[in-house]
C-alpha cells in the first residue's frame, strides 16, 4: 500500500464523498445478505408450516428492502465515482504542473510518447480502483463477515465444515496477487513504448516518407506491439491458470456443504430451509473471494499506475526557485560569464569549459563553432535551463539564481533553430509570451520580423488557424513568426538560434536590416553558421569543444589564420572560385 499512502493527498481531501458511497454500501451489502434468510422463512415457515397467509406481508417487505437497495445501489456508485473523478482530476493537474517545472535534464532522457501514456492510461487505471477497486474491496470484506455470521448463528459444525477449503483459496489469491502485479507492470511500460514509437513516427512522417521508410517502421512498431502482445499474453496466463483453481477449491466447499449439510437435515438437527439459505450465503462468499482476483488485478494495475505517476511526481526539479528570488518587470541585461563549466551527464564530456566573457546592454555576441561545440549551451545557461557544474551566470552583476524564473525568462527573447509553433491562430502564436498585447503591437512585431507580408496573403490573416507544429507554412515562415514573437516581449536580452538558417538570402538581408535596429540596447546572442549573420556583431566567440579558441570582432578574427578565417575561406572563397569558373 505504499503507492496508494503516497498519493494519499490527492484523494483523501475528497474522503467525504468515499465515506458516503460507504455507508450507502453498508445498506447494499446488508440487504443482500437478508435474502437468503427471507428465502429459510419462505421454506419453513411458509410452506413447511402452511402459514401461506404471510406471503403478502413477506413479498411487501421485500419489494421494500428492493427499493431501498436500489436508491443505496444509486449513490453508492455515483459517491464512488465521483470520489474517483475529483481525486484524479487533481492528480492529472499537479502531474502537468510538475511537468512544467522539470529541467531540461529530465526531458533530455523522456519519451513523449511514454510521458503521454502516464497522464492518460495510468492516470485512468489509478481512478478506476479508486471508484471501483476500494470499495468492492470493502464490499467483499463485509458480505463475507456478515454472511459468516449469519452461517455461524444456523450452525456452527455446518459453517466450519463449509470454511474448511477457504485458507486454501486464500492461500491461491495471494500466490496470484504475487505474480500478476509485476506482469502488469511490464505491461504498462510496454504500452508507453508503444505508444511513444507511434508519437515518434506521427512527428517524423515527412521524413519517413521522403526516405521511403515506411516498411522499416511498420517493422519497428510490430516489435513494440508484439512484445505488449506478449506482455498480456503472459498475464492472461497467469489468470486462466489461478482462476479454474479457485473455482475448484470453491465447488470442493459446496460439495462438503451439500453432504454434511443433507446429512444434519435427515438427521433433524437442521431445517430445510436453512441448509438452502447455508448454499446461497456459501456463494456470497466463494463468489466475493473468487472475485477477489478481479479487484487484486485492479489492485495491481493501479498500483504499476501508481508506481509510474510517482516516477514523475518524485522526479528531482533541478532548476528550483529560490526563496526571496529578485521579481522585476525588467532588467538591463548584462551577462557576464565567469570560468564556466557545464557538464550535462555525469561522466560525460564537458560541454563548455571555462567560459568567460562580458557582454554588457545593447553589445552583440556573435556564436560560431562547429556541431557540439557549446554555442547553443551558452545561451541556456543564461536562462537556467541548465545549472554550471563551475563557474558563475551573471546578469546585472547577480547570479542568474537571484531572479525568479519568470522575471529571468520574460527578459529573454528566444529564437531557436527550429522554432515551434501551436494549433492556434498566428496572432495567438505571436503573442503567446505577451497575451495581452493588442493586434497592433503584433502586427508591429511581425513587420520587424519581415511576416507581415506573407501572413496578409494566408487565408484569415492574422487569424488563420495553423496546423499542428505550424504546418501549411513553411520553414523560413515560421522562423519569421518565432522572431516575431520573441520581439513581442520586448526583451533585455535576445537570443537567435540560428534563426535566419530556414531563409533565402534576400529574407535574411531584409531580416538583419531589421534585427539591427531592434538590437539596439538589448544584449543580443547571435548562433549562426553563416559568418553573414555575424559580421556586425561586437565580438564573435569562436568554440571548438566547449572553449573559446578565438575572440574579437568581424576585421579582427578574419586575418589571424585561425578557425575562424578557414570558416569565412570556405564560405567565401569557394563562392568566389565558383562564380569565376561559371563567368569563363
Amino acid at each position: 500500500m505504499e503507492v496508494f499512502k503516497k498519493l494519499k493527498w490527492f484523494y483523501w481531501p475528497y474522503k467525504s464523498y468515499f465515506l458516503w458511497s460507504l455507508f450507502a454500501l453498508l445498506f447494499v451489502t446488508g440487504i443482500t445478505v437478508i435474502y437468503p434468510i427471507v428465502l429459510k422463512i419462505t421454506i419453513d415457515e411458509v410452506i413447511g408450516q402452511n402459514r401461506y397467509n404471510l406471503i403478502p406481508y413477506i413479498s411487501a417487505a421485500f419489494i421494500f428492502l428492493m427499493i431501498i437497495k436500489g436508491i443505496a445501489t444509486y449513490y453508492h456508485q455515483y459517491l464512488g465515482e465521483f470520489f474517483g473523478i475529483k481525486s484524479v482530476y487533481t492528480l492529472r493537474d499537479e502531474l502537468y504542473k510538475k511537468l512544467q517545472r522539470l529541467s531540461f535534464k529530465y526531458y533530455d532522457n523522456a519519451k513523449t510518447g511514454d510521458i503521454m501514456s502516464r497522464l492518460t492510461a495510468d492516470v485512468e487505471g489509478f481512478r478506476f480502483f479508486l471508484s471501483m477497486g476500494f470499495s468492492e474491496l470493502i464490499r467483499i470484506t463485509l458480505l463475507i463477515v456478515i454472511s459468516l455470521s449469519v452461517m455461524f448463528y444456523f450452525s456452527i459444525p455446518l459453517a466450519l465444515v463449509t470454511m474448511a477449503a477457504m485458507p486454501f483459496l486464500a492461500a491461491v489469491v495471494f500466490q496470484f496477487d504475487r505474480r500478476v502485479h509485476p506482469a502488469f507492470r511490464k505491461i504498462r511500460k510496454s504500452f508507453g513504448k508503444m505508444n511513444t514509437r507511434v508519437q515518434e513516427n506521427i512527428s517524423g512522417m515527412n521524413t519517413v516518407k521522403s526516405l521511403s521508410r515506411e516498411d522499416f517502421e511498420v517493422g519497428r512498431f510490430l516489435d513494440r506491439s508484439d512484445n505488449y502482445r506478449s506482455n498480456y499474453i503472459y498475464t492472461s496466463n497467469i489468470w486462466a491458470k489461478y482462476f479454474p483453481l479457485m473455482e475448484f477449491i470453491g465447488n470442493v466447499s459446496v460439495v462438503a456443504l451439500l453432504a454434511y449439510g443433507g446429512y444434519l437435515v435427515v438427521d433433524g438437527s437442521l431445517q430445510l430451509g436453512e441448509l438452502v439459505a447455508f448454499f446461497s450465503l456459501v456463494w456470497y462468499i466463494l463468489g466475493p473471494l473468487m472475485n477477489l482476483g478481479f479487484v487484486i488485478n485492479l489492485f495491481s494495475q493501479s498500483k504499476a499506475s501508481g508506481e509510474r505517476l510517482l516516477e514523475i511526481l518524485e522526479a528531482t526539479e533541478d532548476i528550483k526557485q529560490k526563496e526571496g528570488a529578485i521579481v522585476a518587470d525588467r532588467l538591463d541585461g548584462h551577462v557576464t560569464f565567469d570560468n564556466v563549466t557545464l557538464t550535462y551527464m555525469e561522466d560525460d564530456d564537458a560541454a563548455l569549459k571555462d567560459i568567460s566573457f562580458d557582454a554588457p546592454p545593447g553589445k552583440t555576441v556573435g556564436l560560431i563553432g562547429s556541431t557540439g561545440s557549446g554555442k547553443t549551451s551558452i545561451t541556456q545557461l543564461i536562462t537556467r535551463f541548465y545549472e554550471p557544474e563551475k563557474g558563475r551566470v551573471l546578469v546585472d552583476g547577480r547570479p542568474v539564481s537571484d531572479y525568479g524564473l519568470k522575471t529571468l525568462r520574460k527578459n529573454i527573447g528566444f529564437v531557436l533553430q527550429e522554432s515551434f509553433l501551436f494549433s492556434t491562430t498566428i496572432k495567438e502564436n505571436i503573442a503567446y509570451g505577451n497575451p495581452d498585447a493588442e493586434l497592433e503591437d503584433v502586427i508591429q512585431a511581425a513587420k520587424r520580423a519581415q511576416a507581415h507580408e506573407f501572413i496578409m496573403k494566408t487565408s484569415d490573416g492574422y487569424d488563420t488557424l495553423l496546423g499542428e507544429r505550424g504546418m501549411g507554412l513553411s520553414g523560413g515562415q515560421k522562423q519569421r513568426i518565432a522572431i516575431a514573437r520573441a520581439l513581442l516581449i520586448d526583451p533585455a536580452i535576445l537570443v537567435l538560434d540560428d534563426a535566419t538558417s530556414a531563409v533565402d538570402m534576400e529574407t535574411e538581408f531584409k531580416i538583419q536590416k531589421a534585427l539591427q535596429e531592434i538590437m539596439k540596447g538589448r544584449t543580443t546572442f547571435i548562433i549562426a553558421h553563416r559568418i553573414s549573420s555575424l559580421k556586425h556583431a561586437d565580438e564573435i566567440l569562436v568554440l571548438e569543444d566547449g572553449k573559446v579558441k578565438e575572440r574579437g570582432n568581424h576585421n579582427q578574427l578574419l586575418h589571424n589564420g585561425g578557425p575562424y578565417q578557414r570558416i569565412y575561406d570556405i564560405q567565401y572563397q569557394d563562392k568566389e572560385k565558383i562564380m569565376n569558373s561559371s563567368n569563363i
